[in-house]
């Protein structure tokens, strides 16, 4: 007896979200680097916005990817950066507790800019079928766009919502979402455009 398949009609519309994930950078943090005092305060009003974004993609069934700098620190892992950060307080613990992981989502350590750069990243999203990232996180002109960079020459295509990144000041922010309109023709809606 032949199986009959019970696909969507051909007329269907395709699934924008099926091939798609979110990147959440560095936002899981001490901030105790380089600048991390300047770039904090961008970071904590940035927050409210991500964890927004991240409601409406596990809504549309988008997996997130926390990404996050592993600060020189080779032996640690998720749950040893998750606690260290809640354990050390402050406004790093509020926008952890913020944006806290959940159990189905995936969590990258990166020694470097880019969350592609010695990273299972790349194999992760070969994994999933991911064909389209939402780069969400700081610092926009440096982590996100190094990130972004690198999809684009993995052909991925890359959205940054300009509401869900940040760095070290305002006019860095709009210059780098500039360069990602006009350099390289990534769209950088609002959230609740995305």
């Amino acid at each position: 007896m032949p199986q009959i398949e019970n696909d969507a009609p051909s007329n269907a519309a395709p699934d924008p979200n099926r091939n798609t994930a979110l990147l959440i950078i560095d936002m899981i943090s001490c901030w105790d680097f380089v600048d991390g005092d300047r770039l904090l305060p961008f970071a904590a009003q940035l927050a409210p916005q991500v964890a927004t974004l991240k409601r409406l993609c596990t809504m549309r069934g988008i997996p997130t990817i926390y990404c996050n700098d592993n600060s020189g620190r080779w032996r640690s892992d998720r749950r040893a950066l998750v606690d260290g950060v809640l354990q050390a307080g402050g406004q790093g613990a509020e926008i952890a507790r913020l944006l806290l992981p959940e159990a189905d989502d995936y969590f990258v350590l990166k020694p470097m800019h880019s969350a592609f750069y010695a990273t299972p990243l790349e194999l992760l999203l070969k994994h999933l079928r991911i064909e389209r990232i939402v780069l969400a996180g700081v610092s926009s002109d440096q982590c996100i766009m190094a990130t972004a960079a690198e999809a684009k020459m993995r052909e991925l295509d890359v959205v940054v919502p300009c509401d869900a990144v940040a760095t070290q000041s305002t006019a860095r922010n709009e210059a780098a979402l500039l360069q990602f309109r006009e350099t390289h023709g990534i769209p950088t809606p609002t959230v609740l455009e995305f």
